[in-house]
């Protein structure tokens, strides 16, 4: 005898069982049909859910209707494999076996929900203030030059600078792609072209990584000796950096912004996303899903932070402070500028400016006499 699909009470199955009347029949299907109205509705949480999740689907139901909850992605024990009259798997080597893992919808529906929405909404909102920032107050005032050039930054550091800006570019950009491609390219690029993209993204995400946790290294160790906070410091700090009275408040070589960066954004961010990266892209190590939807979640949002603060340092670099970017590009400075944005630091240079570099890192160098008419 086959198992009865609706789950039909004894009763009921005992009524079907007794001689047939018409009134009979009539009582026990209306009966039925009541007794099936709940089941049509007790389908899927999510009635727009896509048949290729119905086997979780169905798994979060079963789950949500338990007396006792199943744990969530915020639980380690969400790693365990869901058995069910299908399958029944434990965890090996590689989970080659495991066909639906517990917490895995709990982690797609918070990547491509709040966290996907947080972080874009932080992503647009960065860029915007900053604009309204410049066209409210404006950059900082430019010195007129003096013709004189301190060295600011050697050739080993602006190439170690670059290096870790153009590799963080490049994971900046392939990981908006990944992250949001799929909603803001492929409807208006299509399938086949979106595919490409993607497919780039992911191997230049990927091959990139490493090399970027490199550079952040050396970035590190580079000028580590000049991010050390002082007192002075602090005066900057409650002068708000002079960013909207344009006042230059003196500082050392680099200013507490710079340092703050340095610290929470090129140290602190870096590591995670050097370590959540690394665990993302090398999977041969044991870790399992839970571990990886973990580390999902922490690379994505700490991504969206480095970009945001990025933001603010490439402006400051850039549009925000005049003089700075060619400071990088080319190393020098002028003196002038040097008085202005970095007071300390330039005073510094000149008590021990001969001959070579100051030990906090700069140098005057004089102009070129050119030679006069001979007398």
């Amino acid at each position: 005898m086959h198992a009865n699909p609706l789950r039909i009470p004894s009763f009921l199955a005992r009524l079907f069982a007794l001689p047939k009347s018409p009134l009979m029949l009539a009582i026990a299907l209306a009966l039925a049909a009541l007794l099936a109205l709940p089941a049509a509705f007790a389908g899927v949480p999510n009635k727009d859910a896509k048949p290729a999740y119905a086997e979780e689907q169905t798994m979060l139901q079963i789950e949500g209707d338990s007396v006792v909850r199943e744990p969530g992605l915020a639980n380690p024990a969400s790693g365990r494999v869901h058995m069910d009259r299908h399958f029944l798997g434990q965890y090996g080597a590689t989970e080659a076996n495991v066909i639906v893992q517990r917490g895995g919808n709990t982690w797609r529906h918070l990547r491509n929900g709040p966290l996907a929405t947080i972080a874009g909404f932080i992503l647009l909102v960065v860029p915007f203030l900053i604009f309204v920032f410049y066209k409210a107050v404006g950059p900082a005032a430019e010195e007129p030059g003096s013709g004189r050039r301190i060295q600011r930054f050697t050739a080993w550091e602006r190439h170690v600078h670059w290096a870790t800006a153009y590799t963080f570019i490049a994971l900046a950009i392939t990981g908006i792609i990944i992250m949001y491609g799929k909603k803001i390219m492929l409807p208006w690029m299509g399938h086949d072209l979106f595919s490409w993209f993607a497919i780039i993204s992911k191997y230049l995400h990927n091959f990139v990584g490493p090399l970027f946790i490199l550079c952040s290294i050396l970035m590190f160790i580079t000028f580590l000796r000049r991010n050390f906070f002082n007192r002075h410091d602090w005066q900057w700090v409650k002068q708000g950096g002079g960013l909207v009275s344009h006042k230059h408040v003196p500082a050392g070589f680099f200013n507490a912004g710079e340092k703050a960066w340095f610290w929470l954004g090129v140290t602190l961010l870096g590591i995670l996303m050097s370590i959540t990266g690394l665990v993302l892209d090398f999977v041969t190590f044991g870790q399992t899903r839970y571990v990886l939807q973990v580390a999902n979640v922490l690379h994505v949002a700490g991504a969206a932070l480095y970009i945001a603060a990025a933001m603010g340092h490439i402006y400051i670099g850039t549009w925000g402070t005049p003089g700075a970017y060619k400071a990088m590009r080319e190393g020098t400075v002028d003196e002038e500028w040097a008085k202005a944005h970095h007071a300390l630091w330039y005073e510094g240079v000149k008590d021990g400016s001969a001959p070579g570099p100051h030990p906090d890192g700069g140098a005057l160098v004089r102009p070129t006499p050119r030679p006069g008419p001979a007398h």
